[in-house]
């Protein structure tokens, strides 16, 4: 059969079938930049932006391992080796300021990350699309409201004399007198991440309801088709839904444990809670500008950044064996 075959195809038994080369794969990445010219050209201004002030900065690194003096050039200066990072792990302030650090963190992590998707779920419930579309515009709105003026919100809120927290509680009988909510520290973690909660929400939910809406309908037709209810919905269908985009979010808000910024501490701070409200950022700004050893609060912030680093590809690895999803 063969043989016959390749006798009326014109090739006869006694040739050889000289098997055609391989052809010449062509550049994968230029022949897509040539294709997506545009595209690359409208990104190329954010790609600079990024390297000047994300991937140039990084020299200062160096500043951790001198005794870095502003009059003196950089071939001048004194190099200490690692001299500000032993110091650094002598002082009893800095696992103080950790734990600050680590306390907040896990608590954003738990309330701040779970609460938007709980915010997003029910609010795809809602059938009422100028109710739902209220609702959604008036939750997101207290993130473009600066922490100053939340700062300002939240000691109103909470004083002991007209404060409205303190007068609902007198009223309802659950104490005796005013609680100084911004006076003791033991309150100052769960006052932040309150406030936290009241101004992220809303603006959080947002990738959220992306989600869900990507989410094909027809999914909730046959579960309703098999008698599934609103809550068996939710979770066979909408929660299954929006896995992928709550794993990514998760592993990157688990490499920002350690480098929550500073505003929200600085702004609801006062002398009475700072054991409880210092953070590595505020640490570091402390002994970087106003104290003006500018290579120890390099030290700090090489710390946060490389231990930031360290946690985002250990939760992108455990993701990606136990989970299957990953961001690289």
């Amino acid at each position: 059969m063969i043989v016959k075959a390749l006798t009326e195809s014109g090739v006869t038994a006694n040739e050889s079938v000289t098997p055609r080369p391989p052809a010449k794969r062509n550049n994968g990445f230029w022949k897509s930049v040539l294709q997506q010219k545009y595209l690359y050209l409208m990104s190329l201004p954010f790609v600079i932006w990024v390297f000047i002030f994300s991937y140039v900065p990084i020299w200062g690194w160096l500043m951790a391992f001198q005794n870095y003096k502003p009059v003196r050039s950089f071939s001048e200066q004194k190099w200490v080796g690692l001299d500000n990072f032993r110091e650094l792990f002598q002082d009893e302030r800095f696992y103080l300021v950790l734990r600050n650090t680590l306390a907040m963190s896990m608590l954003g992590l738990i309330f701040g990350f779970v609460v938007p998707i709980l915010f997003a779920v029910m609010l795809n419930e809602l059938r009422g699309n100028i109710f739902k579309r209220s609702v959604q515009t008036i939750s997101y709105l207290p993130h473009f409201v600066s922490w100053v003026v939340v700062g300002g919100i939240v000691y109103k809120t909470l004083a002991i004399d007209g404060g409205i927290v303190n007068d609902l509680l007198l009223w309802t009988n659950v104490i005796d007198e005013p609680i100084q909510f911004m006076a003791k520290g033991k309150y100052f973690w769960g006052v932040l991440t309150a406030a936290d909660i009241w101004k992220e929400t809303g603006w959080n939910a947002i990738i959220y309801l992306a989600a869900i809406t990507g989410i094909d309908k027809e999914l909730y037709e046959a579960a309703k088709v098999d008698g599934a209810g609103r809550v068996k919905q939710m979770f066979n269908i909408t929660l299954p839904g929006i896995r992928t985009t709550v794993m990514v979010l998760l592993i990157m808000n688990i490499g920002h444990l350690v480098g929550i910024g500073f505003e929200k501490q600085f702004q609801l701070q006062n002398n009475m809670v700072t054991d409880y409200s210092e953070v590595l950022d505020l640490y570091a700004l402390k002994y970087g500008i106003q104290i003006g050893r500018f290579s120890y609060g390099t030290a700090i912030s090489m710390f946060t950044s490389v231990v930031s680093v360290i946690l985002l590809f250990t939760a992108n690895g455990l993701m990606k064996k136990f989970a299957k999803e990953s961001i690289m």
